[in-house]
């Protein structure tokens, strides 16, 4: 039976971000719930205050919340013990926008145990420009641990010129994705971020998935 998704992870692993290293995101520097992310990764807050985050020159639209794992999630076991989250409630999905560009590869984990996605690279912001790259991605097992959202899929691809925007599409709060990486085409291992060190109570975050049921937010 279906259940709607109570964490989307969303690690992101950044590489050749207007430079040559490969920069992390791991989503465990925000200290709230449902939080958005907006320009945390471009040296400034999420929409509950978190940060300043790392700039790596990157902003994320509005639907993009980030979610640190904890109790009651219904996702885990993430690739490289990921612990940071992103999930899109309403809308198409998240956008993230890169403006020094990316080039070379794009990579990522994800899950989808009852709805495929797709994602969709581009040469301008805002996904703009010239479509470099897409990837469909079908519909992956679930329960491979303890959680619904357990089963993990690898998808890359390379692409000539340079990108500057990623379209995550799917089912509104039914797929997760983690461990995308930018200027490779396989996810790399993440690095923890500076505020990883800071962790909230075990009690904010998610209810366990229950049949077919949304996020109350």
């Amino acid at each position: 039976m279906k259940r709607t998704i109570a964490i989307l992870a969303l690690t992101l692993v950044i590489g050749a971000v207007g430079a040559s290293a490969t920069e992390v995101l791991s989503f465990s520097g925000f200290q709230q719930p449902y939080e958005q992310i907006l320009s945390y990764y471009d040296g400034g807050y999420g929409g509950s205050g978190s940060g300043p985050g790392p700039n790596y020159g990157i902003v994320f639209g509005y639907d993009a919340l980030a979610l640190p794992n904890g109790y009651s999630s219904n996702v885990g076991s993430e690739p490289f013990g990921a612990t940071g989250s992103m999930i899109f409630l309403s809308g198409t999905g998240d956008v993230m926008d890169v403006a020094g560009g990316f080039t070379t590869g794009f990579s990522f984990f994800y899950s989808a145990p009852w709805y495929p996605g797709a994602v969709e690279v581009y040469s301008g912001l805002d996904g703009t420009g010239t479509l470099l790259a897409t990837l469909n991605l079908s519909e992956t097992s679930s329960y491979c641990g303890s959680e619904d959202y357990s089963c993990w899929a690898t998808v890359g691809v390379s692409f000539p010129g340079t990108a500057e925007s990623a379209i995550f599409t799917g089912t509104a709060n039914y797929i997760a994705f983690s461990d995308v990486t930018l200027g490779n085409s396989v996810p790399q291992s993440p690095v923890p971020e500076p505020s990883s060190l800071l962790m909230f109570g075990s009690g904010v975050l998610g209810l366990a998935g229950a049949l077919r049921r949304k996020f109350n937010v």
